[in-house]
């Protein structure tokens, strides 16, 4: 290739932001006998919500190479992901059944299926050094030989001095065999971002205080952004506690919202991080704004409920709620 190839197609630069885990396909009953397909996976809609509001991101995971897989990889070239970090694997795809939508019913589908086989060693050489945050969550961190390969990523990254941003998302398939999991990536994590029924849900109680202490006990200078809701959101950051409750919107629907939310922060400290190298007259602030950043984290979980489905929020439709708020 010559050198004026080159120059009129620049290599993208890697991304600032990674999230790594698993991409599915929701299969919704929305009859006695019709199904509707929708793209989804936590992980994977933290990587969409993050390139929406415009920092440079990538999904890092494997996708099957069947209809399926077509549909997650299109969806992930619109959102302007970086396609060099989504690998394709001839197997069955990932699929979350939800026979029963009120109250959630489901259950997955993925005996050796493709999210199995995302190999962190095949990643582009070299991405770790551009690499500000990588995300870590959802159902993946509970599938083997999956979970162990990304707990291994999450430490070489952490011995890196990358940040590392981990939501456990509670689902049904995290029962004791996941503490050990939970004990791990808390320890590992710079921000831990948990609702208030994940605490319930992976605690295995309803006293969501005592869980939240020994959630932070596992990691006591991880950063906690916790959701509540209808209520909003909170912070806990050492001894400190900020809450910011929600702008005033039309609720259309929840699905993603927590996504937006850790997406949010996470954007928002980048962008802080950004204004502060930049900046000729101070350096980074030893201690991060926590309430200016919750405030765009609930504003970025709010967008996401303005549409239906796990639409990643805009970041005009942020700023306009930031303003109500």
């Amino acid at each position: 290739m010559s050198e004026t190839t080159r120059s009129a197609h620049p290599v993208r630069p890697f991304p600032q932001f990674i999230s790594a885990g698993e991409a599915l396909t929701d299969l919704i009953r929305v009859g006695a006998d019709q199904w509707l397909s929708k793209t989804g996976g936590s992980t994977w809609n933290v990587a969409r919500a993050a390139a929406s509001l415009g920092v440079s991101s990538a999904f890092a995971g494997a996708i099957s190479q069947d209809w399926f897989g077509d549909e997650l990889y299109a969806a992930s070239q619109a959102a302007d992901l970086d396609l060099r970090f989504l690998q394709r694997s001839a197997r069955s795809p990932l699929l979350a059944v939800v026979y029963e939508t009120t109250p959630p019913q489901y259950n997955f589908i993925g005996d050796n299926s493709a999210d199995l086989s995302f190999d962190p060693a095949a990643l582009p050489g070299g991405w770790q050094q551009a690499a500000s945050w990588v995300h870590f969550g959802g159902i993946s961190l509970t599938r083997s030989p999956l979970a162990e390969r990304l707990i291994e990523l999450a430490e070489d990254l952490h011995g890196r001095g990358v940040k590392i941003s981990y939501d456990p998302n509670f689902r049904n398939v995290m029962d004791q065999r996941y503490d050990s999991v939970l004990k791990k990536m808390a320890q590992l994590a710079d921000v831990i971002k948990v609702s208030d029924e994940d605490l319930a849900g992976l605690f295995r109680t309803d006293d969501t205080e005592a869980a939240l202490a020994t959630l932070r006990g596992f990691n006591p200078d991880a950063t906690v952004l916790l959701t509540l809701g209808s209520q909003g959101a909170a912070i806990h950051a050492g001894d400190q506690y900020w809450q910011v409750a929600p702008p005033p919107i039309t609720v259309v629907d929840t699905v993603g919202a927590g996504d937006a939310g850790i997406a949010g922060l996470i954007f928002s400290l980048i962008q802080e991080t950004a204004s502060a190298a930049t900046s000729a007259s101070s350096s980074q602030p030893a201690t991060p704004d926590w309430l200016q950043h919750l405030r765009f984290s609930v504003a970025c979980g709010s967008a996401a409920c303005l549409n239906a489905g796990a639409k990643p929020p805009q970041l005009a439709q942020v700023r306009a709620l930031l303003e109500k708020n």
